[in-house]
Formats: C-alpha cells, sequence, structure tokens
C-alpha cells in the first residue's frame, strides 16, 4: 500500500481543506487490528492509534510525510425522494487515501466525529459514542457476511461534551472505504459546478472503474460506468435483502459508486418477518422500509443518472436500469435458493417465496428460520451446531399457531420431495450452513454493548466484534441472547440522532 492524493485532482470547489478539532481525553473502545494489519500500518501502536482518531494526525503524517491532507467533501442530495441541495462531510474528513500497488484499488481513510466543517450546516461536527458503536459493530456484521461495506480502524470516546437528546460523550471513529464518492456527489457537480461535470466524471472512472478509461484519448466509456454502477448497487442490495439487512436511510448522498455498504445510521436487521417493519425512527411514511429497498435503489439511480443527460443518451440509461432489475433478480434468486440448500430453478424459487409467505404471516425470526431448515435434513448428526439448529426449529414450531401447522407441514413435504428430486441432504446442508447466518447484529445485542460502554465497560464491543467476524458457525463466546429474537419492549425504531 502507498499514501496517495487521488481526491485532490479534483476542481477545488469539490472540497476544502480542513484539521480535525482534537476530542478531550480520549479513550479507547476499540481497535481493529485485522484490518490495520491488512493495509500495513502496523508501525501505529494502539496509543498512536488512539491520538489519530481523536483528531491528532502526527502518529500518522510521522510515517507518511507531506501525505495527510485532510478535507471535507462537497455533495449534494435527494432526502426521503426531496431535493436537499447542497449536503457533504459535516462531520467527517477524508484524511487520508491508500492505493494498492498491486491492483491500483484506492482505500479511503476517513474520520467520522471530527470536528466543525464548512458543510456542517447546523450541526456541531461531533458524533455520539452510541451511533459511533453501531457503525463500527455494522461494517463489521456485513463483512462478515460477505456483503461489501466500509470497515473501521477504531472507535473512541472522550471527554468532550456534545448536546443531543441529553448531554452526550463525544466518539468518533476512523471508517476505511474502497470508495466516499457518493451518488449524491455527480448531483452537486452537476448543480453548482456544471462545467467541470464532464470532466469529474472522467477523472471518476479513472480511480474507479479504470478499465472503462483510455488514458490515450483521456476518454471513458460513460454508459457502461452507469451499468456497472447500477449493477455493483443491485448485487448489494440482493445481498442486503438475504440476509434481512434494513439500511434506513437510503438517500443519494449515502450510497456510493462502488456498490458498498455506506453510513450505518439507523440500520437494523430483520427479526420477526415483517417485509413493512420501519427501522428508522425518522421513516414517518415507511419510503425505507426492507420491502422498499431494491426499488430505492433503481430511483436513486435514475434520479442521479439524469445529470448525465449531455454525456449519454436515454437509451443507455435505459440498458443501465434494466440492468439494474436484472442483476438484482438474478443475485437474489439465486441466494434465496442457496438459503434453501437448492441450485437455482423456478420451483426452488418459488419454494422460497412461499416460506417467506409463512414467516411474514407468523412473523418468525428471519435469522433463525433459514437456519433452523438444516434440522430438518440433518436428523443424524448429534453435533453441538445440530443441537442449535433442532433448537431452533423447536422455537419455530413453538412460533406458529396450531392453525399454521397443516400448511407449514405441507411446505416442509413438498421441499424434501424437491430436495431428494435435485441434490443429496449432504450437498444441501453444506450450502445452507454457508448461506444461512447463526448470528447478526441484532439491535438488542447492539444496545447491551452501547449500554456496558456508557459504565467503560468495552468488552461486549469486543466480545460482539468477535461473534461477528464468523457468524456462520458456532462459538464459545456466544450467549442466547445473541440468537434470541428481541422481546416487544426492546423491537424499537432506531433514531437518524448521531
Amino acid at each position: 500500500m502507498k499514501f496517495v492524493h487521488d481526491y485532490l485532482k479534483h476542481d477545488e470547489r469539490l472540497y476544502r481543506h480542513i484539521s480535525p478539532t482534537p476530542l478531550d481525553n480520549p479513550k479507547l473502545i476499540a481497535l481493529n487490528h485485522r484490518l490495520i494489519d491488512q493495509l500495513g500500518l502496523t508501525a501505529l501502536s494502539d496509543d498512536d492509534w488512539l491520538s489519530v482518531i481523536s483528531g491528532h494526525l502526527a502518529p500518522l503524517s510521522d510515517i507518511a510525510p507531506h501525505a495527510l491532507q485532510p478535507i471535507a467533501m462537497a455533495y449534494a442530495g435527494h432526502q426521503f425522494g426531496q431535493w436537499a441541495g447542497q449536503l457533504g462531510d459535516g462531520r467527517g474528513l477524508l484524511i487520508a487515501q491508500l492505493q494498492d500497488e498491486k491492483t491500483g484499488q484506492l482505500i479511503d481513510l476517513h474520520l467520522k466525529g471530527a470536528g466543525l466543517t464548512p458543510y456542517s450546516r447546523r450541526g456541531d461536527g461531533r458524533a455520539m459514542m452510541a451511533s459511533s458503536i453501531r457503525e463500527y459493530l455494522g461494517g463489521h456484521a456485513l463483512n462478515g457476511l460477505d456483503i461489501p461495506a466500509s470497515d473501521a480502524i477504531g472507535v473512541i470516546v472522550s471527554d468532550t461534551r456534545i448536546q443531543r437528546q441529553y448531554i452526550e460523550h463525544a466518539a468518533a471513529l476512523l471508517r476505511v472505504s474502497d470508495c466516499h464518492v457518493r451518488l449524491g456527489h455527480f448531483e452537486w457537480v452537476s448543480m453548482y459546478a456544471s462545467d467541470y461535470f464532464e470532466e469529474f466524471v472522467i477523472k471518476i472512472i479513472q480511480s474507479y472503474y479504470p478499465h472503462l478509461y483510455d488514458k490515450a484519448k483521456n476518454t471513458a466509456n460513460i454508459a457502461e460506468f452507469l451499468t456497472e454502477i447500477a449493477a455493483n448497487t443491485a448485487h448489494m442490495i440482493a445481498k442486503w435483502q438475504l440476509v434481512g439487512f434494513c439500511h434506513g436511510v437510503m438517500n443519494t448522498d449515502n450510497l456510493n459508486i462502488t456498490g458498498s455498504t455506506l453510513d450505518f445510521g439507523p440500520f437494523a436487521f430483520m427479526e420477526g418477518f415483517d417485509p413493512t417493519w420501519i427501522n428508522n425512527h425518522s421513516d414517518h411514511t415507511g419510503r425505507y422500509v426492507y420491502q422498499n429497498q431494491p426499488m430505492i435503489g433503481r430511483w436513486n439511480l435514475s434520479t442521479v443518472y439524469r445529470t448525465f443527460g449531455l454525456l449519454t443518451t436515454q437509451n443507455e440509461i435505459d440498458h443501465a436500469l434494466t440492468t439494474y432489475e436484472t442483476v438484482f433478480t438474478d443475485t437474489y434468486h439465486k441466494g434465496l435458493c442457496q438459503k434453501l440448500g437448492l441450485k437455482m430453478s423456478e420451483p426452488a424459487i418459488q419454494l422460497g417465496y412461499r416460506l417467506l409467505t409463512l414467516m411474514q404471516a407468523h412473523r418468525l425470526d428471519y435469522t433463525n428460520s433459514f437456519r433452523a431448515l438444516i434440522a430438518l435434513l440433518d436428523q443424524d448428526d448429534h453435533s453441538k451446531q445440530f443441537e442449535h439448529e433442532y433448537g431452533l426449529m423447536t422455537n419455530l414450531m413453538h412460533s406458529l399457531p396450531h392453525a399454521a401447522h397443516s400448511q407449514w407441514h405441507e411446505w416442509v413435504h413438498d421441499y424434501l420431495n424437491y430436495v431428494q428430486k435435485t441434490t443429496t441432504k449432504a450437498d444441501a446442508i453444506s450450502l445452507m450452513q454457508s448461506f444461512n447466518p447463526i448470528y447478526v447484529l441484532r439491535n438488542h445485542m447492539a444496545e447491551r454493548a452501547i449500554a456496558s460502554a456508557h459504565r467503560d465497560d468495552f468488552s461486549e464491543v469486543t466480545r460482539l466484534f468477535r461473534l461477528l467476524s464468523d457468524p456462520y458457525h458456532i462459538q464459545d463466546i456466544a450467549t442466547s441472547d445473541d440468537t434470541r429474537m428481541a422481546l416487544a419492549e426492546e423491537a424499537v425504531a432506531v433514531s437518524c440522532m448521531s
């Protein structure tokens, strides 16, 4: 890895140079040493990282002289379907970029909670500990599920006080992502720097989709660029749907151009299956509920692609949007079949939808219901893992009202017959174990870690981080709380406040 200044090649209207405002008396909540190793940044000690994340960048500057030029990026966006105008990094700074010298891939280091910027609007530039811990664990959880997402080097808390609903201790997170260029960047340039739009697009393609850039002619295949963004976004959202992930705030400024999950605000993993469940307390109309996520992804692309009208044709835009629909459907259907231990086919897809209908009708736990299916096939196994799955199946049967048992048994009969006709139990079990996690970050798990952190006990953050590193296998550090559905009083929507 080498340090680069890739984003600084853009017109200076797109960003402002600004240094972080350090936090007082910081304390380390958690560090992701595996990610630090992957980035080749092991020269920094834990104390060095504490300094960096608290806003004192000197330890990082010492190993990369002249490499750090922190900037706040300008972007715009549609929020909840309405044009919001200029937004930008109101509390985060892109403090550095790394580049893989073999692949050319860029890696951003983004300090969230860094203090006031020119784009802070009415905010104070700070972050709450609760939202910082949630993002630290949420990104890690998705990475553990093999879903493209930002990660984080570490998270800290400080004695600096901030006003939210109550007086809180300010925190900070050092986020790592392959891209902080959002769909909303194109909206900003189109609106506020239209003379630079074509050059911006070409330079972005050069950085993030270099195979579409012709260096000799300094031109790029813009139509294919739009198609690949659409395909990557569709793939990401299909993967969300398959694990029951609800992003909660899919504004155009919260989706990036590489199809990796960004901006963990009021996210949640589905528990009792209800596709219309509103997990974001601020989403009064349910715009961003689970069942709408695929449609919203397409709406965002369609809205932003209008800014490309002078650089491409409507047919090319339509092709990109059709690609989005095709990739989403294919990825989702293939994954749904894999969750049943089956190869993709129309009968397997229909079995999947019938199961989802049954789960929705009785609000069965999304994660546990799929994992429990292994018990239908693995009845000769007496391992600890099978005991867990058998317990899940027992709980599932207890959750079903007596009147639904005949419907359930009919589905099981059809499913087992189809497995017998099309595959082996061993192959089906192998697929199911690979695509149905045991552990996801349930809201009550995150809340328990946050409550402990408020008492200066960060051990639960560390435990959950380890647990979510390997979500497909039984772990000795797990507790019964890690796989139970939230109690009625715990099943709350999460606020955007952060």
